[in-house]
């Protein structure tokens, strides 16, 4: 990990960085929504410790992203197994259009791969993620039920080195993420 040109270093996120971390997540979403689904996926099963990032410069935390599980439950059998799920990706309004995000997005996608995760799922703006190898996941056979106000293209996957193209089915989000619109 490290740092960047511009001093801003991105590393996993520490039980210090908590509070930190709610203010930059409800600043960049305008409220508690998403405060309340980072501390409940922090707080399941599904948390992934070494995939919950934060960037920061100076001591002072810019931005955090996390991925967690998520399942993927199977078109043919129904069977389920866990995927990683991108979600959310926050940064300090005051510090947009720095490359940020993107180095977030790209460290903790890194990570993921690393892990040996075979994808990762998310819902976002497919301009935004496209640029990191996000596609859109119907195309592959991975379905994700989007809130009223997504287009269909938010739903998107980028594949990993251990992609296995049988993995196709819905992609069904724990008791975490019921604190979030749409799930």
């Amino acid at each position: 990990m490290g740092a960047d040109t511009d001093g801003v270093r991105i590393r996993p996120e520490t039980a210090d960085d908590h509070g930190a971390v709610a203010t930059v997540v409800g600043d960049a979403f305008g409220g508690p929504v998403e405060v309340r689904l980072v501390e409940a996926i922090r707080a399941s099963d599904s948390y992934i410790p070494e995939l919950a990032l934060v960037a920061e410069r100076a001591g002072r935390v810019l931005g955090h992203v996390m991925i967690s599980h998520v399942e993927l439950e199977s078109a043919g059998d129904g069977g389920r197994r866990p995927i990683a799920s991108l979600s959310p990706l926050a940064v300090a309004p005051d510090v947009h259009r720095q490359g940020i995000g993107s180095a977030l997005v790209r460290a903790v996608t890194a990570g993921a791969d690393r892990r040996g995760e075979p994808l990762v799922v998310l819902e976002g703006d497919p301009r935004y993620y496209g640029r990191f190898g996000f596609e859109h996941s119907v195309r592959y056979g991975i379905h994700i039920t989007l809130p009223d106000w997504a287009p269909p293209e938010a739903a998107q996957v980028m594949r990993l080195r251990a992609y296995d193209p049988s993995l196709i089915g819905r992609v069904v989000y724990p008791p975490a993420f019921d604190v979030a619109a749409g799930h």
